[in-house]
């Protein structure tokens, strides 16, 4: 698999389409703070916002702020890489497009499993939430 191109994207306004919800205004507040090298859960996520890991999908599947929100660090909570831009399943090619961009930046595997050391727990993401 070869590099990555990164959209040239750095904007803060929503592509073209609905305006997010309150809810997804919070979920992309919080999956910004998620640093390179890292990621989170649907449900550590859904934790943090008393909210459900199906909502953080969803909501995550129409982040209108790609890359910005980096909803690519969002995993399964069994550390697999879950969904991505509406694909789901380890072959698909935006799935598999997830697993290089975390490839990219430092996240390693366990076969087709995120390293438990590079994910953060419901209470790590509440600190860098409040930070």
């Amino acid at each position: 698999m070869g590099t990555v191109r990164k959209k040239d994207r750095t904007s803060q306004e929503p592509k073209k389409g609905r305006q997010p919800t309150a809810f997804e205004q919070r979920l992309y507040e919080v999956c910004k703070k998620i640093p390179a090298g890292k990621v989170s859960t649907y449900g550590a996520l859904a934790k943090v916002l008393k909210s459900s890991a199906r909502a953080v999908g969803q909501g995550l599947r129409r982040n209108p702020y790609a890359p910005v929100v980096p909803c690519h660090r969002v995993v399964a909570a069994d550390l697999q890489l879950g969904g991505f831009s509406g694909s789901w399943g380890i072959e698909t090619a935006n799935v598999c497009r997830k697993k290089a961009l975390l490839k990219d930046e430092g996240i390693c595997f366990d076969g087709h499993k995120v390293a438990p050391s590079c994910v953060l727990n419901a209470d790590e993401l509440a600190q860098i939430k409040s930070e």
